[in-house]
């Protein structure tokens, strides 16, 4: 009988995303409501000493896929190894991060079992032994209640949605022995281009919204990077074209978690706070006193954003 709950986790760069510790915390809520245990998988190249992080988050067990074979993401390589994990742990569940790169291995592993499949998922609940998700739909004008069938269930968590809590576990190192199969891709050759801080990643992120006027957002891209941050949008300034759909925040768009958010021209929508409202410190600059931003904001400047984040980047360049 399927037990237990599975975590697979994302390394890349030399080090977890963020979304990965969100992942074994959420399996590890889980499986205490079934009073199971929790299994978290690493695959990759060289991440074995960093397998033991994943104890803090809860996992009772973590299976280790260490070869040089799998430094870079290949789904006909991963797939199969998850695949052989599963037919031999038989887990009730198997939790992923909602990453680019996950989405793609976990629709091919659900392909390959049979097996029921939630995406984008904002709620996770055991209702009469069933798991129920809760997601978006029809971009955001609907939320669905979805029992996830098959076995395993396969659920993919929303970015910055689920909290990360330290809960100290055994954290077992177990190292799986893996052949990666033949790739029917081959890297011919890699460029590095210009690095963008994941949204979804970023402790800071500097937003623009109608505000903005325009599709020139080059007094919030320098602000983000004094600050070190990256650059958000509303989603009314990526309908207008001014910043591509990869920059939008809200519930049709990325959620973010930053420790400082700051808001430019943004008028407030439910749609938008839904994307950020989580963040550490918001600070809004808007030139109307009413608009709703306001009332989420920890430091609010009512003024001209063109005046304002110009004088606030001169302070930062002294």
């Amino acid at each position: 009988m399927a037990e237990g709950i599975l975590a697979v986790t994302e390394y890349a760069d030399g080090k977890f995303r963020k979304s990965s510790y969100e992942v074994v915390s959420e399996g590890r809520r889980l499986a205490d409501q079934l009073g199971t245990s929790l299994t978290a998988v690493v695959l990759g190249s060289g991440v074995l000493a960093a397998a033991a992080e994943l104890k803090r988050y809860g996992a009772d067990r973590v299976l280790v896929c260490d070869d040089p074979a799998l430094a870079e993401f290949d789904s006909d390589r991963f797939t199969p190894i998850l695949a052989d994990i599963v037919a031999a742990r038989q887990p009730r569940t198997v939790v992923f991060g909602a990453s680019v790169r996950d989405k793609q291995l976990a629709a091919r592993l659900a392909a390959r079992l049979d097996a029921g499949l939630a995406m984008e998922c904002n709620g996770l609940a055991l209702e009469g032994g069933a798991l129920i998700a809760t997601r978006s739909m029809y971009g955001g004008k609907l939320v669905a209640r979805v029992a996830v069938g098959g076995t395993p269930q396969i659920v993919l968590l929303r970015p910055n949605v689920f909290p990360a809590g330290v809960v100290e576990k055994a954290g077992e190192i177990e190292r799986v022995e893996v052949k990666p199969a033949a790739s029917r891709a081959r890297l011919v050759e890699k460029k590095q281009g210009v690095a963008k801080l994941d949204l979804t990643e970023a402790d800071v992120v500097v937003s623009g919204g109608r505000g903005m006027g325009g599709a020139d957002f080059g007094v919030v891209e320098t602000l983000a990077g004094l600050l070190g941050g990256a650059v958000g949008a509303t989603r009314s300034a990526v309908d207008e074209g001014w910043r591509p759909h990869a920059d939008q925040i809200g519930q049709t768009g990325k959620v973010v978690s930053p420790k400082l958010y700051v808001a430019c021209g943004i008028s407030g929508a439910i749609q938008h706070i839904a994307g950020m409202g989580g963040s550490g410190c918001i600070v809004a600059i808007n030139k109307d006193p009413d608009a709703p931003i306001f009332r989420y904001a920890d430091y609010g400047i009512v003024s001209d954003l063109f005046e304002v984040v110009p004088a606030v980047t001169r302070k930062l360049q002294k």
